[in-house]
């Protein structure tokens, strides 16, 4: 494969971070991928660069747009903390409050919050579903209104990695009568002219890079937690599914979106300059610092790692270190990720095709990310 030369746009005060993007090229770190950073709501990096396919046969261009896991979840956080800005949510309500049949199998007292943090016991089917089934929305939602919780809400997180999408947007379509994607698309992503798509249309499918999936895991003499187990395996998780049409159709609000670096930087400097972007107001400040309220902390029951979550995002602690306090993240399966930094006002936003092992980013970004934090 030819010697790629990246494109876009770098503020000199950053130099540093085109020259590790051009780097993770140069050792093969990156097929194809996208970088974005702003600050004070001001894009200061933009950049990508290599090629969407495997082959390098398509060039990762400008308007190139990946499926980015679980990255998703931070554009259903922001839905679910604008429509709570609004008081069509209340967080501390019980779900059943919005959504009847969810009181179902002692479920009567679980929050919204709850959701929001993955902390509600239901992180994933009980009932053996399949890929198909993820894309039929009504029943993958009454699958989970029935059943009961895999642990005591509200006492522990456990990663819900595809039913947080279902669990929220299903409240958010109860408040609105419209689908979660549809809210996004109209309340946010229309708004600021950003290219992210929870449900992707045919017309969008040229441009969408394909994943190609991670290197198996080393194999152990120690089987997953039970939890973990369901979570990878009921439905399977298969990046190929991300190639095909049913796939990106599907509204899946937890792993489903598709965008590339510079729409998920712009979209989140709605959180990082306290609810306004690119001149329009879209929630309070306050309603912006929401996300930062802790709910959770301790080992994740799924991941096994120390986690601490506020309203839809990880916070600073241990699975992710960050130079601010103020900060949030999460990422998705692969590598993607968002970090908002509410003290320095700054996002950063990366996406790619070549997956890595991690769910919550990896050295790709995060080279690049420090390099701007500590740039003087």
């Amino acid at each position: 494969m030819a010697k790629v030369t990246i494109k876009g746009t770098c503020n000199p005060k950053f130099q540093a971070a085109a020259d590790i993007f051009q780097r993770n090229f140069d050792t093969g770190a990156d097929v194809g991928a996208s970088f974005c950073a702003t600050v004070e709501g001001e894009v200061v990096v933009d950049l990508w660069g290599g090629f969407a396919d495997e082959a390098g046969a398509r060039p990762w261009e400008k308007d190139t747009i990946v499926n980015v896991y679980s990255t998703t979840k931070t554009m259903t956080a922001l839905t679910a903390l604008m429509l709570a800005d609004r008081g069509l949510i209340d967080f501390d309500a019980p779900v059943a409050r919005y959504w009847p049949e969810f009181a179902a199998a002692g479920k009567e007292a679980v929050k919204v919050s709850h959701l929001m943090s993955h902390s509600a016991g239901l992180s994933g089917w009980r009932e053996k579903v399949s890929v198909e089934d993820i894309y039929d929305w009504d029943k993958a939602c009454a699958l989970l209104a029935a059943q009961e919780p895999f642990w005591t809400p509200g006492t522990a997180s456990g990663y819900h990695a595809l039913t947080q999408g279902n669990l929220v947007g299903e409240v958010v379509r109860r408040v609105t009568g419209k689908s979660l994607g549809t809210v996004f698309r109209e309340e946010i992503a229309e708004p600021l002219g950003a290219d992210f798509h929870i449900g992707l249309p045919a017309s969008e499918d040229s441009r969408v890079a394909d994943l190609i999936p991670p290197p198996p895991p080393p194999p152990s003499d120690q089987p997953l937690p039970e939890l973990t187990l369901n979570i990878f395996t009921n439905p399977p998780i298969n990046p190929l599914d991300t190639r095909t049409r049913a796939w990106r159709a599907a509204e899946i609000p937890a792993a489903g979106g598709h965008g590339n670096a510079r729409s998920i930087a712009r979209i989140h400097a709605i959180l990082a300059n306290g609810g306004a972007a690119q001149g329009k107001r879209f929630m309070s400040e306050a309603g912006c610092r929401r996300a930062l309220e802790p709910q959770i902390e301790g080992v994740d029951l799924v991941l096994g790692l120390p986690a601490r979550f506020g309203l839809g995002f990880g916070l600073y602690g241990e699975l992710l270190p960050m130079k601010n306090r103020n900060s949030m993240f999460w990422g998705g399966y692969g590598g993607s990720l968002i970090i908002i930094d509410m003290d320095a006002r700054t996002t950063f936003g990366y996406a790619m095709n070549k997956m890595g092992a991690g769910t919550v980013g990896d050295a790709r970004s995060l080279d690049i990310i420090n390099s701007m934090w500590d740039a003087p």
